[in-house]
């Protein structure tokens, strides 16, 4: 839908900038009760601490007494069970005003090795600019960045004529199972002219950015067999290969000697952005002294547009109870990041067929599970446009558009069903926050001017009219 266009508006930022100043102790607070709810959407964790952080983020948008309805909604998978708790709510604009979806997502990764984390990682801890805990940033500060940017947007607009949609989704860490489904049952609460995922990053504390892209993902498990049974290994070690030995063999054929993926026919994107040196790459990731880098691109057209292998899996005898056998089948799961146009059933197949003809020794290889979802670019509009403005006008450095290596595969579902919909990925991360890690951390300077941002730019699009 076309709009007539609207510079930025410095009284609109400054207005939004004190108003979240006056409001951000409390944003940190309702941010550290959120955190200490541990919602994970995988099977192995309790569900009602999910359901409980679903009316958690319910409770906290019907406070705002800004929706004509704020509810917690579900959609089956696609093996029929029902989906995780995730919250809707929608408030009718003006007719020739834009409609806003604001996404974020409620449910976070598991903690992991607790003897890694610094804090307990329900607690928030807050230690300097930083809020330490599972969820901080990734994803409870865009729930937050939205709470407040809605709180600016309704307390300093005389005319309240934009339209909002509010979706927070509860398993995004889980795969996004039902998400398909949920866009599809809800589709008319949905609809919007402009799609906000709070999910994403920035370049730096210093510099904000827009993902322009995303790389797209396929994940498959397989196994490799050489032998009927185990055997002793002293017996029968030399002429029989071990399937563990043919494992790794096969392992090392998916990258060359350079570590470039050295998987046929796969797609690479050029990409343009900030560059990135092995100094800063080597601080910002804890790759150690000594230990060189992989693949021969630059940097950031390696993460953003290129294939990546990762051996996510390896079910094999530990040390502690490791014996003198010959192992007849070993399995493994790998990770595949795929350029942004790549199409992930090729890329997946494409993965098969280089596991199939590299197996050593003439191996079995068989596939089991696999998941898959697809990359992203942006397209630009007026809403990209005025966002980079805005927040160019609340960091400290002009803004950029970069590409992130991970994959969000639902905005490509985003893109499908609502072709029309400019789509802005946002964030409030930052190289440091390390989502999906122990010690994950929110920076809060950052999620302040998150919340700052957004708020203007929704009170800009408040002005806007239709064409």
């Amino acid at each position: 839908m076309s709009f007539a266009e609207i510079s930025k508006d410095k009284s609109i930022i400054d207005n939004a900038s004190k108003f979240v100043d006056s409001s951000f102790d409390e944003a940190v607070e309702k941010l550290t009760g959120l955190v200490k709810i541990p919602g994970i959407a995988w099977p192995s964790f309790d569900p009602g601490e999910l359901q409980r952080s679903a009316e958690a983020v319910k409770s906290e948008f019907e406070q705002l007494g800004f929706f004509d309805f704020v509810e917690i909604r579900s959609a089956p998978r696609p093996d029929g069970t029902q989906g995780a708790p995730a919250v809707l709510a929608r408030r009718a604009g003006s007719a020739d005003a834009p409609h806003v979806l604001l996404y974020a997502h409620h449910d976070v990764q598991p903690p992991g090795d607790r003897e890694l984390w610094k804090t307990e990682p329900f607690e928030a801890i807050r230690v300097g600019e930083r809020l330490f805990g599972r969820g901080a940033s990734d994803d409870k500060a865009g729930i937050i960045t939205h709470i407040f940017a809605l709180k600016a947007l309704s307390e300093l607009s005389e005319d309240l004529r934009l339209g909002v949609t509010v979706f927070i989704e509860g398993e995004e860490e889980a795969g996004s199972e039902s998400f398909l489904n949920f866009l599809k049952e809800n589709q008319k609460d949905l609809e919007a002219d402009l799609i906000i995922v709070a999910d994403s990053g920035n370049w730096s504390t210093e510099v904000p950015s827009l993902t322009a892209s995303l790389r797209g993902v396929v994940s498959q498990t397989f196994t490799v067999k050489t032998l009927d049974h185990a055997l002793h290994s002293g017996m029968y070690g030399g002429p029989l290969p071990d399937a563990m030995t043919a494992m790794i063999k096969l392992l090392a054929s998916l990258t060359d000697d350079a570590g470039d993926v050295a998987i046929s026919g796969l797609v690479s994107d050029e990409t343009n952005g900030p560059e990135v040196s092995l100094e800063q790459l080597r601080e910002e990731s804890g790759l150690l002294t000594g230990v060189d880098r992989m693949g021969t691109k630059p940097i950031t057209q390696q993460i953003w547009g290129e294939p990546a292998v990762t051996v996510i899996g390896f079910d094999a005898p530990s040390v502690a109870v490791s014996s003198n056998t010959a192992l007849p089948e070993i399995t493994a799961r790998v990770s595949l990041r795929l350029a942004p146009s790549e199409d992930p059933e090729r890329g997946l197949e494409l993965l098969k067929e280089h596991l199939t003809n590299h197996a050593p020794f003439g191996a079995e290889v068989s596939f089991g599970a696999h998941e898959m979802g697809p990359g992203y670019f942006a397209s630009k509009g007026w809403a990209s446009k005025l966002g980079h403005e805005i927040l160019s006008e609340v960091w400290p450095k002009p803004s950029v558009d970069i590409g992130v290596g991970g994959s969000i595969p639902f905005i490509s579902h985003f893109a499908a069903l609502f072709p029309e919909a400019e789509i802005l990925v946002t964030g409030v991360e930052e190289p440091d926050s390390r989502a999906h890690s122990p010690n994950e951390s929110q920076h809060l300077p950052t999620l302040k001017r998150a919340m700052t941002a957004e708020a203007a730019l929704l009170m800009h699009g408040n002005k806007m009219s239709r064409k």
